[in-house]
């Protein structure tokens, strides 16, 4: 039967001891090329690069994280630039739109003012008394027949009542020649005592039933007693124009 040997603490020290010392002559042999030279992956890695050329993953990672980031960058400068036209866009609408505000309130203020100028002016132009027109200063007629013919003529027009200054002027010198005072007080008004007087020599009863307004009611009166007895010839006779004796 074999005798077992135990291996103790001590031997597994001096094992390790002779394996160590071996490694380091090995080294001190070859020159220490184990330390100068790669690894035998670090020099695949290597190789695999210069002979293809290509980037590794790690630097493909880093590039396209770059370029990320710069479209990033990119984006938010573009974003930026846009915004603040756009803010100079409605900074400048809103400063047209105050512009015009302004002008229509001013036009709405001129347009309210001009309008409170008219009301005013027209207040006043109703206000204003009117001047009355100035009044025709009365005809002037002679103090003679043919002043007090003329004078009959134009009330006989007014009242429409006919007659020519030639069949007054007849008339008148056949009944009393002219004289306004003249009295008949023979004839049978006389005995009635109702004479004839004035110019056409009427009687106070026709004076009174034809006297026309506007004149003295005075038989004598000269333009009271024409335009009387105008009167009457007109209702009797058509005119004083177709009188030619006592009437």
């Amino acid at each position: 039967m074999p005798r077992t040997i135990r291996v103790t603490r001590s031997h597994k020290l001096a094992a390790a001891v002779l394996v160590a010392a071996g490694s380091v002559t090995a080294i001190t042999a070859t020159g220490g090329q184990s330390e100068a030279q790669p690894t035998a992956a670090t020099s695949s890695a290597t190789a695999g690069k210069a002979a293809t050329g290509a980037p590794t993953a790690q630097e493909i990672a880093a590039e396209k994280a770059a370029a990320e980031s710069a479209a990033k960058k990119a984006a938010a400068g573009a974003a930026a630039a846009k915004k603040v036209a756009a803010d100079r866009k409605a900074a400048a609408a809103k400063a047209v739109a105050e512009r015009k505000a302004e002008a229509k309130k001013a036009a709405e203020k001129a347009r309210s003012e001009k309008q409170a100028a008219n009301r005013s002016t027209e207040r006043k132009a109703v206000a204003a008394p009117k001047k009355a027109a100035p009044k025709a200063a009365p005809k002037k007629y002679a103090d003679n027949l043919d002043g007090w013919i003329r004078e009959s003529l134009d009330i006989m027009k007014k009242k429409n009542i006919p007659g020519s200054y030639e069949g007054l002027h007849r008339n008148i010198m056949r009944e009393s020649s002219g004289n306004p005072n003249a009295v008949n007080d023979w004839d049978i008004n006389a005995r009635n005592g109702i004479p004839s007087k004035g110019l056409l020599q009427v009687i106070q009863p026709t004076f009174d039933a034809y006297h026309v307004k506007g004149t003295p009611k005075k038989l004598t009166d000269p333009v009271a007693n024409i335009t009387a007895a105008a009167n009457y010839a007109a209702d009797r006779y058509g005119s004083i124009d177709n009188v030619d004796s006592a009437y």
